[in-house]
């Protein structure tokens, strides 16, 4: 059964990109080879900076649309709080 995962990923102009996936190393490549999302074309080198794990597409999907619903600030918040120790 396949994981699925939300990445954020910060481009190279410092803005973020929220996407899904059920491969992130793939996924992250083809962003940095152009051949991810018409946005992060033109925006390479990207750099994962976020992931959450989910046992279904749905709830992925879910979470991803919550993400992409929060302010950069609400992002950088999220981001902040999983590097602390």
């Amino acid at each position: 059964m396949p994981v699925h995962f939300v990445y954020v990923l910060e481009c190279s102009d410092g803005t973020f990109y929220t996407g899904y996936t059920t491969d992130v190393e793939r996924r992250v490549r083809e962003h940095d080879d152009g051949e991810g999302a018409k946005y992060t074309r033109g925006r390479t080198p990207v750099e994962l900076i976020h992931t959450e794990e989910f046992d279904s597409k749905s709830a992925a999907m879910s979470r991803e649309y919550e993400l992409k619903q929060l302010s950069r600030r609400q992002k950088e918040q999220l981001i902040f709080e999983e590097s602390e120790p």
